[in-house]
């Protein structure tokens, strides 16, 4: 079974996603690959892990940096997993790139990276929007590019 619970965030509503004990998703209710670690059998439900989520988003929009973790469950292939981990790297108000990650990784494809990271199912806690194009351009972001740019705003000093 799976719960769900939404939050209205200053760049959209969003949609939380919980097997119960961990934060399983979080995308933005228009973006692509939407709830694509959910089925159809979950309920509306209020559960610590969301008011836990929420209290760290909260802190996050208001242009602080969160002192505090969320218990979160990666669900994906091997090779995305190792990807979205490696996001959980970048630093708040710091960025990468694509090709940097495939670096740390061995991976000798950055556009297999970016594939991974646009299926991030955990966004904003799981830092894919601090990934930027090799020339500093602002590339690829399941939420919008303009979400991209906001959140990178959100995080500057």
């Amino acid at each position: 079974m799976y719960y769900v619970s939404k939050y209205k965030s200053i760049l959209g509503d969003i949609l939380l996603a919980s097997d119960g004990e961990y934060l399983i998703g979080l995308w933005f209710c228009d973006q692509k690959h939407f709830a694509s670690t959910i089925d159809n059998s979950y309920k509306k439900e209020e559960l610590e892990i969301f008011s836990i989520t929420k209290k760290w988003l909260n802190i996050y929009f208001n242009r602080e940096k969160p002192n505090f973790s969320i218990p979160i469950k990666l669900i994906g292939t091997d090779f995305q997993i190792k990807v979205w981990n490696e996001l959980l790297n970048i630093h708040y108000g710091s960025t990468t790139t694509y090709g940097n990650i495939a670096k740390k990784l061995g991976c000798k494809s950055s556009r297999a990276v970016g594939m991974a990271i646009g299926k991030n199912p955990i966004s904003i806690i799981v830092p894919c929007h601090r990934v930027i194009g090799a020339n500093g351009g602002l590339t690829g972001y399941a939420g919008g590019i303009y979400r991209k740019e906001k959140l990178l705003e959100l995080e500057k000093k």
